[in-house]
């Protein structure tokens, strides 16, 4: 693991950690929301034996990396392009698992010749997105807090303050907080105890100074993403628990209708945070 602070061109700090094999095929993850570069992803020794160098930031306002506020999803492909500029990297693959999926999107959308490949799990589809009901089968927090991004930063600004101060404190907190909500399957994943120290220093690193991070990927999905999921070119690898109610499996279904050249995978009996157990085989698929 190997960590790095790359500076953005208008000056901005991108906390970038690294991990895997350094002469591997380099991939990139996006993480979810809310999220830090110390999210889940496959152990390094997995990483050496798949040959990937997989390369982590916190998106602006998380963690170490300074915010970038209005920002919108397309926003992700200018920071990976700045990144992969400074590592030397001339194609990479992209993976995002969660909030992280429009994210990885984007950079597949709008880094033409760069991204060989895109792997989106358990994403969402841009607010916008015609003939789909955005809201139909997700949870009630959730909807909450989109519909009170959707009315402006004000609406949601402090109660999500108050909210990661709370985490920050107690980082299991979230998970907590979301078990009334979450299906049988998906509290079997996250009982696991080494899921569950992942969590915690995932979501401990992301409030490390505040929730901007999060205020502000809650207001780029409900806005303009600033590129079209038609316009990727390139091998797009879509997985979705059918059991979601965070991310609602329709959203994979409008994006797979949508990606000339995507490949849909529904798994039953799965939900939200089953995409942990497949992130393996994602970044296999990611990397090939």
């Amino acid at each position: 693991m190997t960590s790095r602070v790359v500076k953005a061109a208008d000056g901005r700090a991108l906390a970038v950690e690294t991990y895997g094999d350094p002469r591997g095929r380099p991939v990139f993850l996006l993480h979810g929301t809310p999220g830090s570069r110390f999210g889940p992803a496959p152990r390094s020794t997995v990483l050496y034996r798949l040959g990937v160098r997989l390369i982590a930031f916190d998106r602006p306002g998380y963690g170490d990396s300074d915010r970038l506020p209005g920002r919108p999803v397309a926003a992700a492909a200018v920071d990976v392009r700045t990144i992969a500029d400074e590592f030397g990297l001339a194609e990479f693959a992209v993976l995002g698992r969660s909030g992280g999926g429009p994210h990885a999107l984007a950079c597949a959308a709008l880094l033409p010749g760069r991204v060989r490949r895109a792997a989106a799990l358990v994403s969402l589809a841009p607010r916008d997105a015609s003939g789909l009901d955005w809201y139909a089968g997700m949870t009630a927090s959730n909807v909450r807090a989109y519909r009170e991004a959707e009315r402006g930063h004000h609406r949601i600004a402090d109660s999500m303050e108050f909210r990661s101060r709370q985490i920050k404190d107690d980082p299991i907190r979230l998970l907590k907080g979301l078990a009334p909500e979450l299906p049988a399957t998906d509290r079997i994943v996250v009982a696991d105890a080494g899921i569950r120290r992942m969590l915690q220093s995932n979501f401990r690193e992301a409030f490390r100074h505040n929730a901007d991070g999060w205020i502000d990927d809650v207001l780029a999905f409900t806005a303009d993403w600033g590129f079209k999921v038609g316009d990727i070119a390139v091998p797009t690898w879509l997985w979705h628990g059918a059991d979601d109610q965070f991310s609602p499996v329709e959203h994979s279904r409008w994006l797979a209708d949508r990606i000339p050249d995507a490949t849909l995978i529904l798994e039953p009996g799965a939900a939200h945070f089953g995409a942990l157990r497949v992130m393996t085989a994602a970044m296999k698929w990611a990397a090939g």
